[in-house]
């Protein structure tokens, strides 16, 4: 059985460190499930290609071709390495603005393998103070080891092996039944609720003043 990898990078350089530690987690991924005696076929979904896509989606509410089919990729993976710059002390707009646009329930049980890059190591706390409570709140499966590197890490023998044990991670998640972190405490036989990729038609929203007509402002 061959598992599907979407890895979404929201690097805008190029070239990109967030792409680099995104093609390296995902090499140590696919070697992981590997050994596993599983196979794995890796998408990469470079999110400053859709940047119009994105802004016409938020401006609009009408995704273009070429989101609904990045918005299929996400619904559709058994697993996602996700990896985005920090700026301002946070993950980038462009990495928001694509799971604004995700459909809620599109992620819900799936693994995801989280890494960020940055200038200086003084931004490594990302990673819990941002993205861990973004996905948290996806309902998706955050694996215990993120990665963070910063520009003078690439050049360390220390990230190499954080990018060993998070990927390691991922791949024993990918290969355990229904998806679940083997050796660390989740069900073996979680079974996922049905997923969709893009956003639900939740029908007219009552404007915040007509809820608010009537009420006196006394508790």
């Amino acid at each position: 059985m061959t598992r599907e990898i979407l890895v979404i990078s929201a690097g805008v350089s190029e070239p990109s460190s967030t792409r680099l530690l995104a093609d390296r987690l995902a090499d140590a991924t696919v070697a992981g499930v590997s050994t596993r005696g599983e196979a794995a076929n890796v998408n990469v979904l470079e999110l400053k290609e859709l940047a119009r896509d994105l802004a016409t989606a938020m401006t609009t509410g009408v995704p273009t071709p070429a989101l609904i089919a990045a918005q299929e990729a996400a619904a559709s993976a058994d697993g996602v390495i996700a990896v985005t710059p920090v700026f301002a002390a946070s993950y980038s707009g462009l990495f928001k603005m694509f799971f604004d646009v995700l459909d809620p329930d599109a992620l819900t049980g799936v693994p995801v393998l989280i890494a960020a890059t940055a200038g200086t190591p003084r931004h490594s706390l990302v990673l819990d103070h941002a993205l861990r409570p973004l996905f948290s709140y996806l309902r998706a499966q955050v694996l215990p080891t993120g990665v963070f590197a910063a520009t003078e890490d690439f050049a360390s023998v220390e990230l190499p092996s954080r990018i060993s044990r998070g990927a390691a991670e991922l791949a024993a998640a990918l290969v355990a039944d229904g998806g679940s972190v083997a050796g660390f405490g989740g069900p073996s036989n979680l079974e996922r609720p049905v997923r969709s990729g893009t956003a639900k038609d939740l029908g007219p929203v009552a404007d915040f003043a007509s809820l608010l007509r009537g009420h006196t402002g006394t508790v």
